[in-house]
């Protein structure tokens, strides 16, 4: 499954909001350096889909904060 997310670094909280459509919004606590939000992204989704992190792959956009993700079933 693909999904479009929207990610929102150094937020308060980390949070998944579902937007309809295959589109999500997602708040992580990490800053965008070091690859840190990406890493904290595929722990929060992993956790939202009830899956393992190997699971989940950002294959477009990682340096943006749109990104397209990779849901393997």
């Amino acid at each position: 499954m693909m999904v479009k997310v929207r990610v929102i670094p150094r937020s308060r909280k980390s949070a998944v909001i579902d937007l309809g459509k295959s589109l999500l919004k997602v708040r992580v606590l990490s800053p965008p350096t070091d690859n840190r939000a990406n890493n904290e992204l595929i722990e929060v989704l992993a956790r939202y889909y009830n899956t393992s992190k190997s699971s989940i792959k950002i294959r477009r956009g990682l340096k943006s904060r749109v990104k397209l993700v990779e849901i393997e079933d």
